[in-house]
């Protein structure tokens, strides 16, 4: 009896022991996730696999608009991006970070940059209202429609095997650019990024993770300039960079005025194609692309990524200037 009255005693702490383990475990993952959904949203990694997929609304001159758009010219606020692996998909209105007070009170709502079509080689249309709040941060998106001169401006995520190809075609042809660089292309591609640099081109930040700015805190926001900024100074010994286009061309209020602060200029574009994918009409649909929508002040904005791309530029660049279009600098247009 005595035997049977200890082993009933041990099956009940078993028992006992067995359910606060349980419980323990339980309230323990209970904790984690709370914890984690009061991190808020982290802006997406930029990988090399991924590519450079942030032109998600620019398309001026393609017969259908990217999904960001619906066919409007401007900024239009974004949500899903269908057709960019880098966005994550959500509310259409970014929640506002925690952790910026100089900017606590400007509007974090997330804003894609977007064209209308327009092949009549007339400026696309913007709202006063929406160029009025980008030149308010020194942002810019196009020159003057009374100058016949263009800006060209590439994107550099990654290396493809033609940036060297381009800037052959850019010397040959004595056209100055700019290049948007990402921390992953300047870690991998040094000696292009120098090359860049020793040729005469403007060479712009273009972030070192690839997130959608208003998604991550002001701070990570310095974070992300201040790492291409340091990696380019020690790369290239030039110790300013004072040129951003922001990844998947996404904005807000808030993440123009931090920028702004910390010395950068917004670029944007008014001309642009979906060329970090081969287009179907190859390096042909690439020249028509440009040159059936070729404005006044018009600043470009081109993938080095592009085989189509590479491929045209020569032809691209002694047409534009066989039309009475000369080419100048970012530092021309902002003065």
């Amino acid at each position: 009896m005595r035997d049977w009255v200890k082993g009933l005693m041990s099956r009940k702490v078993y028992m006992v022991a067995l359910v606060l383990l349980v419980l323990g475990v339980s309230g323990y993952f209970m904790k984690s996730q709370l914890v984690n959904a009061g991190r808020g949203v982290a802006g997406p990694s930029y990988s090399e696999m991924s590519m450079d997929n942030n032109q998600t609304g620019a398309v001026p001159g393609s017969t259908t608009a990217p999904p960001e758009t619906n066919g409007a010219s401007g900024p239009k606020n974004s949500g899903s991006s269908v057709g960019d692996p880098e966005v994550i998909s959500g509310a259409s209105v970014a929640e506002k970070p925690s952790g910026a007070p100089a900017s606590s009170q400007l509007s974090n709502a997330k804003h894609g940059w977007g064209m209308k079509r327009n092949s009549s080689h007339l400026q696309p249309e913007m709202p006063v209202s929406i160029s009025a709040g980008l030149s308010k941060y020194g942002a810019y998106w196009i020159g003057s429609p009374n100058e016949k001169a263009v800006y060209l401006t590439f994107d550099n995520g990654y290396e493809n095997g033609y940036t060297a190809g381009i800037l052959d075609t850019l010397k040959a042809n004595n056209v100055k650019a700019a290049f948007f660089i990402t921390g992953h292309y300047l870690d991998t591609q040094p000696e292009l990024v120098k090359r860049m640099v020793s040729e005469g081109h403007i060479v712009g930040n273009h972030t070192d993770t690839h997130p959608s700015l208003p998604d991550i805190t002001d701070e990570q926001i310095k974070k992300e300039l201040q790492t291409v900024e340091r990696g380019f100074e020690k790369t290239t010994g030039v110790k300013t960079m004072k040129y951003l286009r922001p990844p998947k061309g996404e904005y807000s209020e808030r993440t123009l005025a931090v920028t702004r602060e910390l010395g950068y200029h917004n670029i944007f574009w008014s001309l642009a194609l979906v060329d970090w994918v081969p287009m179907p009409g190859g390096p042909e649909e690439a020249y028509q692309s440009v040159m059936d929508n070729l404005h006044n002040g018009a600043l470009i904005l081109l993938h080095t990524v592009s085989k189509d791309d590479a491929m045209a530029m020569d032809r691209i660049l002694k047409d534009m200037k066989a039309q009475g279009y000369t080419f100048k600098t970012l530092d021309d247009l902002v003065k």
